[in-house]
């Protein structure tokens, strides 16, 4: 440690910190632009200038060293009027049109500007002008002469987004921020580079001049869809949302957000809203009230149980619900008798039922600090942008991340070892690391695997998960696997073999607490639409999207007597007899449980749209008029409570099972769908935000097959091509020379690609 005094006042900081550290400590504010905690140094911008005791000039506070018995002084006459001189400079370029900026009452510039600028500028020559870029459809580049050249966006891409997508041209005056010629920004953090701006240069194009900041009322809320349970702001007005910032809790996000948490909210204010309950009569849909819809929809339960046994009835839930959503569909679908409650759609392995409650197996903190990762079966950077970009960080201090997948794609990260394989082999892919493990630990490897032999990545990956502070991680398409009980038992091994933390990167915002809530099947194992059913109740799911197998789900909701869809939005109007009006997160109180098993409540951030109920009350009055018991809860709370209170979650919480003998055979050589859910398909809200759907992601190819089979088939880049799975869709193709020669990549949660049936297995591709 080294001690310094900085305006009279003594501090210890690490050595090799810098002055502008030593100050954020003390709580002493030194002016600054450039500077920012989790980004590289560039003392570029010069205003955080300080006198340092017998230094010749004053020196840049961000990139001066601490030596011991420095005297700082930040707010001298010297230290004053360097910054001031900084100022003047800052201030001969800009545009003097804060009253039209967008980032007017929020600006770094304006606020240091009052403190540190002239009353009257002395230049008087033209100012410059830069011209706007356009660069996609979430940052604006329109107003880049008012940019001051703080590098922060640049810096951002390159060390935390793992891309280069802005960088600086030409010197001097001329100087000016752009993109790679004709490139528009495609980063799934790109939404951060608006909050490092320190003026108006990068805005937020949906929420371009549709408020000012102090109109705006400012909600904490959490996240709605990946794990990471992320902490947000939502800022308000007039009752609709109008903006969604980051919260900053560095054990969760740190000061981030992915795109798909900021600009998702303009799906909750989509015109596809459904404000009133309607009922379908004689074919044709009418609006009722809550009274009319809910009495219809017990007196249509009770029917089918009647007619048909209680085993005929069953519940969809998507795991974004809350927790006191998931518990109350649960306790009405046993409460009638039933256990056929689901909220695994896009599982088809039940081997595991119930015998574990995977979580992430760490906390956040702890995964970002693992010096050697495994990931299994994940589309890492788009599944989880802020869990990547943790690793991102990691790997650039020296850890090693291992990959085993069916798609090459890239993670920004430098890999260590990689393993690209179709999905039938991942099993046998895995089983060769576990031979390598065992022979390495001198012990027996796991029944099943004795005919394997280990291959130079198999060593690799051996080696680096024994040389310790080791993860292995399954991820969304190896939990979506045909055969993830089998992935989860060799993985789990391996893991236990090496010491590793063992867990699951769990796929949406309550994954975790869907099974806190067991609002999953008890006795059978088998997906929800298997044994087409009587009556579905339909909570916040889509299911020809949300499902591993959409054709699957099509003919039984096509096949029940009553299908009662509660959802925020108008879909399934085509199987449904009822559709009622529910909230989405940030119009009611719930709680999500995150990846680490970290339960997160949060209340409505706007009062519900039209007509429209908070699910827990639906589900609660519900309960009440089929008479079930334990439906008497007052509050959002005392529904959490009834769940979580007094239970240790990480007693609860668990990733190890008792491994049953392994069957592992070799890959066919049958071409082989793998399907990526679409960062910006992954639930109802982000596929109704309009400008997620115009990015590069949202509209990228939906198909993708190799080179070998492209040249099998003579097809070109762009060509059409006819994929059958169950159903057939015809597609525009991209080649792909990564992917292994028998793997065909079509894209689920997609309307385009909904008539195939499966999310893995053989799958027939053919021209057009």
């Amino acid at each position: 440690m080294v001690e310094i005094e900085i305006d009279g006042k003594k501090v210890e900081v690490l050595e090799g910190s810098m002055v502008m550290d030593a100050a954020n400590k003390l709580g002493t504010y030194i002016p600054h632009f450039c500077y920012h905690k989790k980004l590289s140094i560039a003392a570029n911008c010069r205003m955080c200038l300080v006198e340092v005791e017998k230094a010749p000039k004053p020196l840049p506070a961000c990139a001066t060293p601490v030596t011991p018995g420095m005297i700082v002084r930040s707010h001298s006459d010297k230290a004053v009027k360097a910054q001031k001189a900084v100022m003047e400079f800052l201030l001969i370029n800009h545009p003097l049109d804060c009253p039209i900026c967008d980032q007017g009452g929020e600006c770094q510039l304006q606020d240091l500007a009052v403190g540190y600028g002239g009353t009257t500028s002395r230049y008087e020559e033209e100012k410059r002008v830069v011209f706007h870029k356009d660069v996609g459809p979430l940052v604006s580049m329109e107003e880049m002469s008012r940019c001051i050249h703080c590098t922060r966006c640049v810096r951002f891409g390159q060390e935390i987004a793992g891309v280069m997508e802005l960088g600086m041209l030409n010197r001097g005056e001329h100087s000016e921020i752009t993109s790679f010629v004709g490139k528009t920004v495609d980063s799934e953090l790109s939404g951060n580079m608006i909050d490092l701006c320190p003026v108006g240069a990068l805005t937020s194009k949906p929420f371009r001049y549709s408020a000012r900041t102090w109109e705006l009322s400012r909600r904490k809320s959490v996240s709605a869809h990946d794990g990471l349970g992320s902490n947000l702001i939502v800022q308000v007005k007039n009752h609709k949302v109008m903006r969604v910032v980051p919260f900053e809790n560095e054990e969760i996000n740190e000061c981030w957000i992915s795109d798909k948490d900021r600009f998702s909210y303009e799906g909750v204010n989509s015109a596809e809203r459904l404000t009133k309950p309607m009922i379908k009569q004689g074919g044709q849909w009418q609006e009722t009230d809550w009274q009319t819809a809910l009495e219809y929809v017990a007196h249509g339960l009770r029917n089918v149980k009647h007619e048909h046994g209680a085993d005929s009835i069953a519940a969809v839930v998507a795991p974004y619900a809350t927790l006191e959503e998931m518990s109350l569909a649960q306790r009405i679908v046993r409460g009638l008798g039933s256990d056929n409650i689901d909220f695994r759609l896009r599982q088809t392995d039940f081997a595991l039922n119930g015998t574990v409650k995977p979580w992430l197996g760490t906390s956040i903190a702890q995964f970002a600090q693992l010096k050697n990762v495994f990931v299994i079966g994940s589309f890492l950077r788009k599944d989880h942008p802020l869990l990547a970009a943790r690793l991102r960080q990691s790997v650039k201090l020296g850890a090693k991340l291992s990959v085993l997948n069916a798609t090459d794609d890239d993670l920004l990260i430098k890999l260590a070892n990689k393993v690209i394989a179709a999905p039938s082999a991942w099993l046998a892919e895995l089983a060769k690391v576990a031979v390598a493990v065992a022979a390495k630990k001198e012990v027996a490897a796991p029944a099943g695997v004795e005919q394997f032999v280990a291959d130079s990545a198999a060593e690799h990956i051996a080696a680096s998960l024994i040389a310790g502070k080791a993860g292995v991680f399954l991820g969304n398409a190896a939990v979506a696997h045909p055969q993830s009980a089998q992935l989860h038992a060799l993985a789990q091994w391996i893991a236990e073999q090496t010491q590793a933390d063992f867990g699951y990167l769990t796929e949406a915002a309550n994954t975790v607490g869907g099974y806190l809530a067991n609002a999953y099947p008890q006795k059978s194992a088998q997906a929800v639409f298997a044994a087409p059913k009587k009556a579905y109740i339909v909570l916040h799911a889509e299911p020809l999207l949300d499902s591993a197998n959409p054709v699957q789900a099509q003919a039984a909701l096509a096949q029940a007597d009553m299908v009662v869809v509660m959802s925020p939005f108008k879909h399934g109007a085509e199987y449904a007899d009822v559709l009622l009006p529910v909230s989405p997160y940030t119009e009611t109180a719930g709680t999500f449980v995150s990846c680490e098993g970290r339960a997160q409540s949060f209340h409505g951030v706007v009062r519900p749209l039209g007509d429209t109920r908070p699910a827990w009350k639906v589900l609660r009055v519900l309960g009440n008029l089929l008479t079930l018991p334990d439906f008497e809860f007052e509050t959002s709370e005392a529904v959490r409570d009834s769940v979580l209170a007094g239970k240790d979650l990480a007693a609860i919480l668990n990733n190890r099972a008792d491994i049953a003998p392994l069957t592992v055979q070799t890959a066919g050589a049958a071409l082989e769908r793998i399907a990526d859910v679409g960062i910006y398909h992954t639930d109802g809200i982000v596929r109704r935000a309009e400008s997620l759907q115009q990015t590069a992601d949202a509209r990228a190819p939906l198909a993708s097959i190799s080179s070998a089979l492209a040249a099998k088939l003579g097809a070109q880049d762009g060509d059409l091509l006819k994929f059958t799975k169950g159903g057939s869709v015809l597609l525009n193709t991209r080649i792909d020379a990564a992917l292994p020669a028998n793997v065909v990549r079509v894209a689920a949660a997609n309307v385009l690609t909904a008539n195939l049936d499966g999310m893995f297995g053989e799958i027939n591709v053919e021209r057009a």
